[in-house]
C-alpha cells in the first residue's frame, strides 16, 4: 500500500516538475507551447487565441537511442531572427523575414541528447532536431520520427493521396500525381501510404493549417504523412519498395547532425497560406549561381502532337512560333536523341540562337528504378557520362535541362537530385524535374533550380478526357496546396480547342480562353512551357494571343483576395508596377462576387477580360471607382482577368 501511494505521489510529482516553454511569433499572433510531461515532449499551435494544433508528439528513434520518451527540457534559449532575401523565382521577390527562434535542450540520464529547433514567425511555426553526439557514436540511422500533429475535433482534410511504389506507367510512381481528395474527415490514411506534402487542414470555423517540409537535400530523405486513425498525423519515411528497393528507408546522419525543418502554416483564413513563403525562409543557397540564368516563357511541341512531333522541322517550326510570341525558350522532348540526333540538335540550337530562342532539352533520370523507354536514357544518374553530356549542351548553347522519371524519396535518391543540380550550374543549365518529388526550398537552396511537376499535370489533359472535365476543379486546388510550397510547371494555358495537332481531335477543352490567360497567372513558375500551338496565331482569339504575348513569368507580389479550394480562387500577382488581378471558378455555379482591389488607383484604366454565360470571351477597357471595388461574374469553367 505504501509503494503504491509513493508512485502515485511521484507520478503526480512529475506532471507537477514537467517543464513548459512558451513563445510566441513577432506580433503575437501565433503562439508554440513545448512541455516535456512524462519524460514525452509535446507541442501545441495556437492562432489568435484558438488551437490548431493540439499537443503533439516531438522526438525521434535512432539506432543509437530512443529519443522520444524519458527526456526532460533542461532550458530553452530564445532569440529573434531577421533575413532579408531576394529570389527572383518564387512567388515575392523580396522577402523580409522574421521570427522568434526558440531552441528547446532535452536530456536523457542527465546528459543532453537532443535540441529541438523552433522558428516561429506571424504566419508560420517550423521545427527541426539537432541530434547531439553521444560517447564516441559520431553517427546513427534515424528509424523513425514522432513529429506529429494532432488536430481538434471536427477538422476536416484536403490531401493528396501517397501511390504505392513501382506502379503506374513503367513502374514510375509514386511521382505525387494522384488526384487530391477534399473535404474529407480526418483519420483516414489515403490509399493506405498516407500522403504526400503539402496537406491542408481546416480546423472547423478555427482557421486552417499546411503542413510540409523544406530543407531536403542528400543529408536525409523526403518524407510524407501518415494516419494510423484519428486526429493524430505524423512524419513518415519513404517505402521500402520505392527506387527498386535500393536505397535505406532510414537516413543516415552525422552526430550531431540536423534534420529538414517542419513546416507548419497558420492563419484564421487562407491569406496566410497562399502567401507564405516558409520553404525559403528556413534555408540558405548552397552554392552560386555560375551565372545570371534566364527564365521566362516558352513554347513545347509535345503536349499537343505527343512523340511524332519531336522532328527536326516541327521543332523549328516551334522555334519560329517562340520567337513570334516574343518568348525566351523551346522545350524539346523525349527520343530527340533518337529522332533528331545530337548533331542536328546542334543546328536547332544554332538556328534558336539567332531567334533569340534558347532550347531546354528532355532527359530520362534512370539508372534501374523503373522501366520508363523514352531516350536520352542513362545520361543522368551517373556523374561522368552526366557531366559529360552537360558540357556538351554547354558547348552547344543549350539552356536547359527537364530530367523526368525519378524514382523515390530516399535518401539515396535525394542525393541524384541535388547532384544533378550541382554539376548543371558548373555547365550554366537550368533544371526542371518531372515525375518527381516535391521541391522543398530547392528555388534557394540551388540557384539553377527552375520548377518541377510533382503535381498531375498537363500531360493528362491529352490523355483522358476526364481530366479535361476536372480541369477547373484541379485549378482551384494547385493554389491553395501544391503550388504554395513551390514552383510547379504545369505546362498549361492551352488555347486549342482539341489537344490534337490539327485542332479538331482529341481530347476536348470544357474551359475558357479566359481562364486560359487566368491560369497562366495562377500557376507559379519562373519558367513557364506553355501549351500553345503555333495554329493558334491564326485560330486563336487576338485579344488572348496579345495577352499571352505579354504575360510575365517572375513576381514581386501575390496577395490572396479570395476563394476555396476546388471551388474557386481568386488572387493578384504584381510583376514591376503591373498587378494582374485572376480568377476561375469551378462550379458548381456561376460565381459572383464584389471585390475590393486596393492595388489599382481610383479612377485609373484598366483592361478586363471576361467569359459571357457561354464561355466567349472578350476584354474591354474598365475605371476603377472610389470604392476600388469591382463586381465581378465568373461561368462555370470560366475565367476573369483584370490588369493595369
Amino acid at each position: 500500500m505504501k509503494k503504491a501511494l509513493l508512485f502515485i505521489i511521484f507520478a503526480v510529482c512529475g506532471q507537477l516538475w514537467a517543464a513548459e516553454k512558451q513563445f510566441s511569433s513577432p506580433d503575437g499572433s501565433v503562439t508554440v507551447s513545448v512541455t516535456d510531461a512524462d519524460g514525452k515532449p509535446t507541442y501545441t499551435v495556437s492562432c489568435q487565441g484558438a488551437v490548431l494544433l493540439e499537443s503533439s508528439p516531438l522526438g525521434l528513434k535512432t539506432n543509437v537511442s530512443d529519443l522520444t520518451g524519458d527526456l526532460s527540457m533542461t532550458s530553452c534559449d530564445e532569440q529573434t531572427v531577421t533575413d532579408r532575401y531576394t529570389l527572383r523565382n518564387i512567388k515575392q521577390s523580396q522577402v523580409d523575414y522574421q521570427a522568434v527562434e526558440a531552441v528547446c535542450h532535452f536530456a536523457k540520464g542527465g546528459k543532453p541528447v537532443l535540441d529541438v529547433i523552433f522558428r516561429v514567425s506571424n504566419r508560420d511555426v517550423a521545427y527541426r532536431y539537432r541530434i547531439l553526439q553521444q560517447k564516441e557514436t559520431r553517427s546513427c540511422s534515424v528509424l523513425a520520427e514522432a513529429s506529429g500533429f494532432l488536430f481538434p475535433e471536427g477538422t476536416t482534410t484536403f490531401l493528396c493521396p501517397q501511390s504505392k511504389p513501382m506502379g503506374g506507367f513503367a513502374r514510375t510512381s509514386p511521382s505525387y500525381e494522384t488526384p487530391y481528395t477534399l473535404d474529407e474527415p480526418v483519420g483516414r490514411n489515403g490509399w493506405g501510404e498516407g500522403y504526400t506534402f503539402p496537406c491542408l487542414f481546416r480546423v472547423a470555423d478555427s482557421g486552417w493549417v499546411l503542413l510540409s517540409e523544406t530543407g531536403v537535400d542528400g543529408d536525409y530523405c523526403a518524407s510524407r504523412l501518415l494516419c494510423d486513425g484519428g486526429s493524430l498525423y505524423h512524419v513518415g519515411f519513404p517505402q521500402q519498395g520505392e527506387c527498386n528497393g535500393s536505397g535505406s528507408v532510414e537516413p543516415q546522419v552525422p552526430m550531431p547532425g540536423l534534420t529538414p525543418w517542419r513546416t507548419i502554416t497558420v492563419g484564421r483564413d487562407l491569406a496566410n497560406i497562399v502567401e507564405t513563403t516558409v520553404p525559403f525562409d528556413l534555408v540558405q543557397p548552397k552554392y552560386k549561381a555560375s551565372q545570371e540564368y534566364v527564365y521566362g516563357r516558352g513554347t513545347w511541341s509535345w503536349i499537343i502532337g505527343m512523340d511524332p512531333s519531336c522532328n527536326y522541322d516541327e521543332q523549328r517550326r516551334y522555334i519560329d512560333f517562340a520567337a513570334a510570341m516574343g518568348y525566351e525558350s523551346v522545350l524539346i522532348d523525349a527520343f530527340w536523341d533518337r529522332e533528331i540526333g545530337y548533331e542536328r540538335i546542334a543546328q536547332l540550337a544554332r538556328y534558336a540562337q539567332t531567334k533569340g530562342v534558347g532550347l531546354f532539352l528532355w532527359y530520362n533520370s534512370n539508372g534501374s528504378w523503373n522501366d520508363a523507354p523514352q531516350t536520352p536514357i542513362g545520361r543522368m544518374h551517373r556523374p561522368i557520362p552526366r557531366r559529360q553530356e552537360m558540357q556538351w549542351m554547354r558547348d552547344t548553347g543549350i539552356r536547359g535541362i527537364k530530367v523526368d522519371f525519378f524514382g523515390g524519396d530516399k535518401q539515396n535518391m535525394m542525393r541524384l537530385y541535388e547532384d544533378i543540380l550541382a554539376d548543371a550550374n558548373d555547365y550554366g543549365l537550368l533544371v526542371i524535374f518531372h515525375g518527381c518529388t516535391l521541391p522543398r526550398g530547392w528555388e534557394r537552396m540551388y540557384p539553377n533550380y527552375a520548377a518541377s511537376e510533382a503535381v498531375l499535370a498537363s500531360e493528362n489533359l491529352h490523355f483522358g478526357q476526364g481530366a479535361c472535365d476536372a480541369e477547373a476543379r484541379n485549378a482551384c486546388i494547385h493554389p491553395f496546396m501544391r503550388n504554395t510550397v513551390g514552383s510547379m510547371d504545369f505546362g498549361g494555358s492551352a488555347l486549342n480547342k482539341y489537344y490534337g495537332a490539327d485542332n479538331q481531335h482529341g481530347t476536348r477543352r470544357v474551359t475558357s480562353d479566359v481562364f486560359a490567360l487566368a491560369t497562366a497567372v495562377l500557376f507559379q513558375s519562373a519558367v513557364q512551357h506553355f501549351a500553345l500551338a503555333p495554329n493558334n496565331l491564326t485560330d486563336a482569339p487576338a485579344w488572348a494571343i496579345d495577352f499571352m504575348k505579354r504575360v510575365p513569368t517572375t513576381w514581386d507580389e501575390v496577395r490572396f483576395i479570395d476563394g476555396y479550394p476546388g471551388r474557386y480562387v481568386i488572387l493578384a500577382r504584381r510583376h514591376a508596377g503591373q498587378w494582374y488581378v485572376v480568377g476561375v471558378n469551378a462550379g458548381p455555379e456561376p460565381l459572383k462576387k464584389t471585390i475590393t482591389l486596393p492595388m489599382f488607383e481610383r479612377g485609373a484604366s484598366l483592361q478586363l477580360y471576361a467569359d459571357d454565360a457561354q464561355l466567349q470571351g472578350s476584354v474591354k477597357t474598365i475605371r476603377c471607382n472610389k470604392k476600388q471595388q469591382f463586381t465581378i461574374a465568373i461561368p462555370v469553367n470560366g475565367g476573369v482577368v483584370i490588369t493595369n
